[in-house]
């Protein structure tokens, strides 16, 4: 069963964006191995400078590395990110199944990430133009996750 990581920065506050995680997190364990990890964004002040956050980009970046598991295959979350299909991305998903590698989904903080995670990263990957809060973002790459598992299994799911 393939391993599937989402390092994301912040914790989710709302119930209901919470209690969707759950949903689709119990929907995915038919099919994978769910690892959610919430790391704590570097505090900035209310109007920060552009070296601010670039620190602060920096240090999340420290502790996001630390946390990408070894041999996975790497998708940075960004605004510059490609774009693709849901069938597209089923084909992405199933390839590294196939290949026996895990895959690490990484959402950044509200200043997006540091050029040292993305280096990393083997796709990135924007779900959209249109900018979303984090939080539900997170739950729209579940979805889509979930989505890839229900294309590549032949399900109606997808219609």
């Amino acid at each position: 069963m393939i391993k599937v990581t989402i390092i994301a920065l912040g914790r989710l506050k709302e119930k209901y964006l919470t209690e969707a995680v759950k949903e689709y997190s119990k929907r995915l364990s038919r099919y994978c191995v769910l690892d959610i990890l919430e790391l704590e964004p570097v505090r900035l002040p209310e109007n920060p400078s552009q070296s601010e956050i670039n620190s602060a980009l920096d240090k999340e970046a420290e502790m996001i590395i630390k946390k990408i598991p070894e041999g996975s295959e790497v998708y940075t979350l960004c605004v510059e990110g490609k774009q693709m299909s849901s069938p597209r991305f089923a084909e992405k998903v199933n390839a590294a199944s196939n290949m026996g590698r895990s895959l690490t989904f990484i959402i950044g903080s509200s200043y997006g990430l540091s050029e040292k995670v993305k280096k990393l990263s083997n796709i990135r990957l924007s779900l959209s133009e249109m900018t979303f809060p984090h939080q539900l973002f997170r739950v729209m790459l579940l979805e889509q996750i979930y989505r890839a598992f229900k294309i590549n299994e032949g399900s109606a799911y997808h219609k």
